[in-house]
């Protein structure tokens, strides 16, 4: 019986594999830009850490970790995100004691146990950003220009930022009561896993994927008017410095995200063009997140990108998503001589930088041209028994059918010129 990827796992093959080569190497381009320097955490984190840092009413930590009990009976998590890994790695590093901020950006693989869907998967991969440090809305703002540009970067059309604030300790509780009082003669309603947030953490229930419960809190009061002074300038600032940096922004009050270490801002990029999981990025401040995880009272703000997401959307909009990177050259030949003598001018060429190819499987001449076609070499170079006497080879010109005699000791500088 054939054994299946695991269901939610998704293998990336080199027919497509450049795609992912190309938004990698452009989102480390950006981050250098923006001043980031990349942070690499474990695949596996203390169970405690997505606990005391996602929180435990989420649906993350309820529902969608990978957990286990190691060979010395610690609970370990599979990341479910890539936010808490890098403020622990940031703590443990004891980075908090150097001039702040640190800005951080990674690049890593995430674990859910979700329902698989189109731009869903358990086994994703994410872009992140983190600023540590930093109480200024202005890195709010830096954070949010970034990922903008990015998008746009990619050729992605159609998109939508929307922001909140979702308050902070100081207004949350005044909200709370209100959310709470609305939603009391609705509790029967709700669903089971809503029931047991009424008392733990009701704003979660604003983020509810059922469309039963969406449906009975349509009219709840919204966050953004009870915001207290700090937060309700805060925003006030958010504002004007996005529309100092000419990004277009709705205000959207039902934004709550779907991790409880947020407060005051909270953001994300949507689109209509993958369906319902129409948000692409999502993030925002977490000013007691470092505080609650182990570390010093220090604020952050950051955000997460899907690349699934992300590739799935620029396929959509048509956009440049990179240059397979075929054959330079095909080197072929006929006869035992000119075998070796293709090995060794393959292995000249690779040495040189030039991406070359030749035949391992045996075949006659016109089995490696096809070979040659197949891989949509740019070159290819026949070796025979006059090549090897003149050291002269006649290189062809794949696409224009046109072919030039050029001594061995000038292939590379020809092809470079080329």
């Amino acid at each position: 019986m054939a054994i299946n990827a695991p269901k939610g796992t998704k293998d990336v093959m080199p027919k497509d594999a450049y795609k992912w080569h190309y938004i990698e190497s452009e989102w480390r381009k950006i981050c250098a830009e923006y001043g980031f320097g990349e942070v690499r955490t474990p695949v596996f984190e203390a169970t405690e850490l997505f606990n005391r840092g996602v929180g435990e009413t989420t649906d993350i930590v309820q529902k969608e970790m990978y957990t286990f009990k190691d060979l010395g009976g610690r609970s370990i998590t599979l990341k479910p995100e890539g936010t808490s890994p890098a403020v622990r790695a940031f703590i443990d590093s004891k980075q908090f004691a150097e001039i702040q901020p640190t800005k951080v950006y990674y690049d890593t693989g995430c674990y859910r146990y979700e329902k698989p869907q189109e731009g869903r998967l358990r086994e994703f991969h994410q872009f992140g950003i983190e600023n540590f440090g930093a109480s200024n809305m202005l890195a709010d703002a830096e954070i949010i220009d970034l990922g903008a540009e990015f998008l746009r970067r990619m050729g992605i059309t159609d998109i939508e930022l929307h922001i909140n604030s979702v308050g902070c300790r100081k207004c949350r509780p005044l909200y709370r009561k209100a959310l709470q009082d609305f939603l009391r003669p609705k509790y029967d309603c709700l669903c089971d896993t809503c029931k047991s947030r009424f008392t733990t953490n009701p704003m979660r229930i604003l983020d509810c994927k059922s469309q039963e419960d969406q449906d009975l809190v349509k009219d709840a009061p919204l966050m953004i008017d009870y915001l207290c002074d700090e937060c309700r300038t805060a925003f006030e600032a958010l504002q004007k410095h996005l529309d100092a940096l000419g990004i277009d922004y709705i205000v959207d009050p039902r934004i709550v995200r779907g991790l409880d270490y947020y407060t005051k801002t909270a953001f994300e990029f949507v689109t209509t063009k993958i369906g319902a999981q129409g948000t692409v990025c999502g993030g925002g401040r977490y000013d007691h997140l470092i505080e609650e995880v182990g570390g010093p009272d220090m604020p952050g703000v950051g955000f997460g990108l899907g690349k699934e997401r992300l590739l799935l959307l620029m396929d959509k909009c048509g956009s440049f998503m990179g240059t397979k990177e075929n054959p330079q050259v095909f080197v072929a030949f006929v006869g035992d001589a000119a075998q070796e003598y293709a090995l060794a001018l393959t292995k000249e060429l690779r040495t040189a930088g030039v991406r070359a190819e030749m035949d391992t499987q045996g075949r006659k001449l016109k089995g490696q041209l096809k070979l040659a076609n197949s891989l949509d070499a740019v070159y290819s170079v026949v070796i025979g028994d006059d090549e090897i006497a003149n050291g002269e080879l006649t290189v062809r010109n794949m696409a224009e059918s046109t072919q030039e005699k050029v001594q061995r000791g000038s292939l590379i500088e020809y092809i470079r010129s080329k």
